[in-house]
């Protein structure tokens, strides 16, 4: 990766925190914002299925694979040179997902959920984005409690490298899960320091579109938090960002941009 990459969300889901990334199971609705987001510069695109928001409802496998499947096939059909990502930390829907086209497997656990993922990943042979978070989403906002923050999702990396690396995973991305296990106040001293993440030699995605740790600060909606948004993305860039997840393509994409025009 040579310059930053922009992941857009489509979340399959009713239950998402951000109203506007929710969309149905209807083809049309897939088709019309994967177009739009590919269009707008997405270099991938996040398909899930399962909310990942402090407190969301479990979801069974039978159901998340209903949502992302079809999702994932009929995005491939029609723009087969698109790269996507599932968003799952299931083992069998990673693997069903990329049989059905997918190229990236996004998960918010490192393999901490699923015993079977991280094999499963490597027998996939495709690229792997583990991100740090303690518990679920159930109980994460209940383990905040950190010595070092910063110090800990490190060591957390560490270890998860020489996990990866000896089961045979190739290529990972690493994600410091803003919003997963951290408190407001740990989430901007992270975005802070995102380059001391850098001692791991490994490319940095960073998912902090519309999240609370803006709005809540700000005294916004999520619908509310574009601006502020933008704003912390091009300081993500300036620290170290190599992917950003963002719900707002169009605008990650100018800041891209920007970015590229001030730092290359």
């Amino acid at each position: 990766m040579d310059r930053p990459w922009i992941m857009g969300i489509i979340n399959i889901t009713p239950d998402s925190f951000y109203a506007g990334s929710r969309f149905s199971g209807k083809k049309e609705d897939f088709l019309e914002i994967a177009d739009k987001m590919i269009r707008d510069g997405a270099d991938i695109l996040d398909i899930g299925g399962y909310s990942s928001r402090p407190g969301a409802d479990e979801v069974s496998v039978d159901e998340e694979l209903s949502r992302v499947i079809p999702a994932i096939e009929i995005i491939k059909k029609y723009n087969p040179g698109t790269l996507i990502s599932i968003d799952t930390f299931r083992a069998e829907v990673a693997k069903e997902a990329v049989g059905a086209g997918a190229d990236i497997i996004n998960d918010i656990s490192a393999g901490d959920l699923d015993a079977e993922m991280i094999s499963t990943v490597a027998g996939l042979q495709v690229p792997y984005i583990a991100m740090h978070m303690r518990g679920n989403p159930k109980n994460m906002q209940h383990k905040t409690d950190y010595d070092d923050v910063l110090l800990e999702i490190v060591n957390f990396f560490a270890k998860k490298l020489q996990i990866f690396n000896k089961a045979g995973i190739k290529d990972v991305i690493l994600d410091p899960g803003f919003g997963f296990a951290k408190t407001l106040e740990q989430n901007y001293w992270i975005l802070k320091n995102l380059s001391y993440f850098k001692i791991i030699q490994a490319p940095i995605l960073v998912g902090i579109s519309r999240k609370s740790m803006i709005y809540k600060k700000l005294d916004l909606t999520p619908e509310e938090s574009l601006n502020a948004t933008t704003a912390l993305h091009m300081a993500a860039l300036i620290h170290g960002a190599g992917i950003l997840r963002v719900h707002d393509v169009k605008e990650a994409k100018q800041t891209v941009i920007l970015y590229n025009q001030l730092y290359s």
